[in-house]
């Protein structure tokens, strides 16, 4: 047998954003890139700004020796200074440098997160719509995945999380601004998430974790804000990066920052340093620490999104769709007419149109559009789905 049963079985179900986004190549190379309307993959097509460029150059032209060697696991001492006043700024809340660890982006924080706090069969609780790889990474440590049903408006459901909370619990993920709504919740609300923690941390003697995923904290729109976690929650992580920020997906630098109000902070962050070792990535890429500690304060291009983000909207609106305003993030979430969001993806694509279907984020009856694309790519899109909505309701 060439590979486990494990990852055979796990091929058949992986993550439908990857396989629309290589149908949508596919379609590419066979029709031509302007028949075709990729909106799939949350890859920000926006450049990253002038100062991390510049920040790169200065490192390149840097002849200091060892500036590419091994470092301390947590990562350079300077680069979790730099990184723990933004956090702090963030958080208002003042995180001690020793309790940040540098990661390979917000995807390897999270699975040295979960190798850290996870025993075999321990649960990973996740608010649906969540982010598709959320259930692997909780089955990478023998953890078991709990989705929670998020209420209709896509705010969490506290009374839900409450009922799915057990003896087991390890931690919840809270993604905020949310991929794929682009909800961002409330202080009240996550206030509410947080006293059902609590309760259950009375009831069991068991606090679990609250895992903040926060890779698009800075990309709101209309006055909207991402509160702290850490203010609600003492035993609250963040795990965060400069993929949506800063447009640096590709280069894979993150960071977990750990509440100094957790009880046990200073083991935790011990477990994260070495499961950062044994996990074989053993530290975060030495360059890139030492770039974005040079642009921390760097914002991302909320503009440049939020004015994308309102041309698909009102477009979609135009044309008939329905689906919640996004607040945050650079996805539009819509209902699939009919119900069936597969079936309707896949007729977007014989029009042209790649989107991604909500039984892919755990919430059938939607689907997902990303506008981190071109503007020229959203209006064909936009016009594609006008014509496919008329022929899926039998206009012509």
């Amino acid at each position: 047998m060439p590979i486990s049963r494990n990852v055979a079985l796990s091929l058949g179900s992986s993550s439908w954003i990857r396989r629309m986004s290589d149908e949508g190549r596919r379609l590419k190379a066979l029709l031509g890139a302007d028949k075709v309307f990729d909106c799939s993959l949350g890859n920000p097509d926006l450049e990253p700004p002038r100062a991390f460029r510049e920040a790169l150059l200065s490192l390149a032209a840097d002849p200091g020796r060892g500036s590419h060697g091994y470092m301390p696991n947590a990562g350079y001492d300077e680069v979790r200074r730099a990184v723990a006043r933004r956090a702090s700024r963030d958080q208002v809340l003042e995180i001690p440098p020793s309790n940040i660890v540098m990661s390979v982006g917000a995807a390897g924080a999270l699975n040295v997160l979960l190798r850290t706090i996870l025993d075999p069969g321990d649960e990973v609780v996740g608010i649906a719509p969540y982010f598709p790889e959320y259930p692997f990474y909780a089955g990478n440590y023998g953890g078991v995945f709990v989705p929670v049903s998020a209420r209709p408006d896509f705010s969490p459901d506290p009374e839900a999380v409450a009922a799915a909370l057990t003896p087991r619990t390890a931690c919840i993920i809270i993604n905020s601004p949310n991929n794929p709504t682009g909800r961002v919740y409330s202080r009240a609300e996550l206030g509410e998430v947080a006293a059902a923690l609590e309760a259950h941390a009375r009831k069991t003697g068991r606090r679990p974790y609250l895992v903040a995923d926060e890779p698009y904290r800075e990309i709101v729109y209309g006055g909207a804000a991402a509160p702290s976690l850490m203010q609600l929650y003492p035993e609250t992580v963040v795990v965060s990066s400069w993929s949506k920020s800063l447009s640096l997906p590709g280069e894979r630098i993150g960071y977990l920052a750990v509440s100094p109000l957790c009880a046990e902070a200073a083991e935790l962050v011990s477990g994260l340093a070495f499961s950062t070792r044994v996990l074989g990535f053993v530290n975060a890429p030495a360059l890139m620490q030492r770039a974005v500690a040079m642009v921390v304060d760097e914002g991302a291009d909320v503009e440049g999104y939020a004015r994308r983000g309102f041309l698909l909207s009102e477009g979609l609106r135009a044309a008939g769709y329905d689906f919640p305003e996004p607040q945050g993030a650079f996805y539009a979430f819509v209902r699939a007419p009919g119900g069936d969001d597969v079936a309707f993806v896949m007729h977007l694509k014989e029009h042209g149109v790649i989107g991604v279907p909500g039984i892919g984020f755990g919430y059938p009856g939607y689907f997902r559009l990303c506008f981190c694309v071109s503007e020229s790519t959203i209006l064909g899109a936009l016009s594609a789905m006008k014509d496919a909505l008329r022929s899926w309701e039998g206009g012509d």
